[in-house]
């Protein structure tokens, strides 16, 4: 594939204007996300998500960790926003997605300097890290960096509880989108992560995703430059829900989605109370997902290996990196 300029360096600046006042509305009162809580943000309010006005970014980084067709030989130009509208009692980021976020308030000038930064760095792309409720800030200074010579691919890193007229302004923006697809059984989502719509929800938001950028493309390295992956990451003890993902994404998407199965859950945050969460994965339960992935045709994408759960947990308590 030719390493054309990304989409969004053609528009024009009443385009990015339409674009971010088009997001600043939905967060006044906000609907931004499927809890849509209402919070009037531009007033001060904080949503569900405790996110308000500014951004919330806890750490930006080139991260190595992620699928080789995020990372790449030279790793990703990683951002992690803080705070999060979903409450998983298993979240690896709690420490950043749950309780006091506040510190972690910036500007979007701020935010464009990280976007140019981790580029200057030799990153393959900038990897948004849970975007969703944080989107008007987010365009502002991607239009800001793209201004100042940023043209790398950006990658749309969510939960997948993601809203749909958020997400259609961000056509021609996000040129790879990198959604979980965590539960097709709603009584799991509202246990885990306390949304009951999660699945419909994050299915319709995966179905639009496909829609702006297709399949997964990559280039002559290896390296996403455009397209759709989903990630899934298997629990312990619910493998009754891992077919129903497959079947789900089969479905609503297409045997050509690419899906990247992932083996490094690990007892984080609340998980230890919780009966089978309270361990990591065994080899027959990761060995089951594997044939799963299998059984319903889905061939493209990337399966961890079962040692991941001890090289991927971050700890944003660190001063420097989280995973490094």
């Amino acid at each position: 594939m030719s390493e054309a300029a990304p989409a969004r360096r053609q528009l024009s600046s009443s385009a990015w204007s339409e674009r971010i006042a088009a997001l600043e509305a939905l967060t006044d009162p906000c609907r931004l996300c499927p809890r849509e809580c209402g919070a009037h943000r531009a007033s001060g309010e904080r949503g569900r998500c405790l996110a308000g006005a500014r951004p919330l970014v806890a750490r930006w980084c080139v991260h190595r960790g992620e699928e080789p067709a995020i990372s790449g030989q030279r790793g990703s130009g990683t951002v992690f926003f803080a705070g999060c509208h979903l409450r998983c009692v298993y979240c690896q980021n709690h420490q950043i997605s749950q309780g006091d976020v506040a510190r972690h308030e910036t500007t979007v000038e701020r935010l464009a300097d990280a976007f140019l930064e981790l580029a200057a760095q030799g990153a393959h792309n900038i990897n948004l890290v849970s975007p969703s409720t944080q989107l008007p800030q987010i365009a502002s200074a991607l239009r800001e960096a793209t201004a100042r010579g940023l043209d790398l691919p950006i990658v749309y890193n969510s939960s997948g509880f993601d809203g749909l007229a958020a997400l259609h302004q961000l056509d021609g923006l996000i040129d790879v989108y990198l959604p979980d697809f965590k539960y097709a059984t709603p009584r799991l989502a509202g246990r885990l992560s306390g949304v009951v719509d999660y699945p419909p929800r994050a299915l319709a938001a995966i179905a639009e995703m496909q829609r702006q950028v297709g399949r997964l493309i990559v280039d002559g390295n290896g390296v996403a430059r455009r397209g759709l992956l989903v990630r899934h990451l298997v629990l312990p003890g619910r493998w009754y829900d891992v077919d129903r993902v497959l079947e789900s994404l089969v479905d609503g998407i297409g045997f050509d989605v690419a899906v990247s199965l992932m083996a490094q859950y690990g007892p984080a945050h609340r998980a230890g109370r919780i009966p089978d969460l309270d361990r990591p994965l065994t080899e027959a339960e990761y060995g089951r997902a594997r044939l799963a992935l299998e059984r319903v045709g889905l061939t493209r994408g990337f399966v961890q290996e079962l040692t991941a759960a001890t090289h991927y947990r971050p700890d944003f308590a660190r001063a420097d990196h989280p995973f490094e």
